[in-house]
C-alpha cells in the first residue's frame, strides 16, 4: 500500500489537538502535530470560528488523504459534552469541505490500537505514540497526542479498509 496522509483531530473547547502522520499502515511517520488554541473569555461562537480557521489551514498545509476524529462519549457534564459536540461538527464540517476520506473511532478503539489496552492512561497513550512514531520523547501536549493516537488508529485500519473497498469494487 502507498503511504497516505492522516490527520488526527482531537476536538476541545480550550485546545483542539491535531497530529499529521504519512502511514503505509505498518510504518508510521510523524509530520506534525499541535493544538489549535481558544480563549475561555471568547463566546462559543468565535472559538468554534478560530477552530475552523485553523483546521483549514491545516487542510490546505498538508493536504491529508483522511481525516479521522473520535467518536462523541457521554459526560456526566451535559454542557460541556454539548460544547464538544460543537467542536465535533466543526471538525465534521472542515472534513467534508477538503473532501477527504473521514472515519471516527471510540476512545476504547483509539487506545487498543495505539496501546494494546482499551483503558490505558493518557500517560500510556503519550508513551506509545512516542515508540510507533520513533520520537525521542512522548509529546508534550496530551491533546496532541490524543490527536496523534486517532490518526495512528485509523493509519492502521487502513489496508483493511482498502482490502474491503476491493472486494466492494469486485
Amino acid at each position: 500500500m502507498d503511504p497516505k496522509r492522516v490527520l488526527g483531530i482531537d476536538c476541545g473547547t480550550e485546545r483542539t489537538g491535531y497530529g499529521v502522520i504519512d502511514s503505509d499502515g505498518r510504518s508510521h511517520r510523524l509530520v506534525t502535530h499541535g493544538c489549535i488554541t481558544s480563549s475561555t473569555k471568547d463566546p462559543l461562537e468565535k472559538r468554534l470560528l478560530n477552530i475552523a480557521g485553523g483546521l483549514r489551514t491545516l487542510f490546505l498545509d498538508y493536504r491529508p488523504d483522511f481525516a479521522a476524529v473520535e467518536e462523541v462519549f457521554f459526560s456526566v457534564n451535559a454542557r460541556s459534552a454539548l460544547k464538544l459536540s460543537h467542536v465535533r461538527g466543526v471538525a465534521l464540517l472542515t472534513v467534508a469541505e477538503a473532501a477527504v476520506g473521514f472515519a471516527e473511532y471510540s476512545p476504547l478503539e483509539v487506545k487498543m490500537s495505539v496501546v494494546g489496552y482499551g483503558r490505558a492512561e493518557k500517560s500510556q497513550v503519550q508513551q506509545m505514540v512516542a515508540s510507533i512514531l520513533k520520537l525521542s520523547e512522548p509529546v508534550k501536549s496530551e491533546d496532541a497526542s490524543d490527536a496523534l493516537a486517532i490518526a495512528i488508529c485509523h493509519a492502521t485500519h487502513l489496508p483493511m479498509l482498502a482490502l474491503q473497498q476491493r472486494k466492494a469494487n469486485a
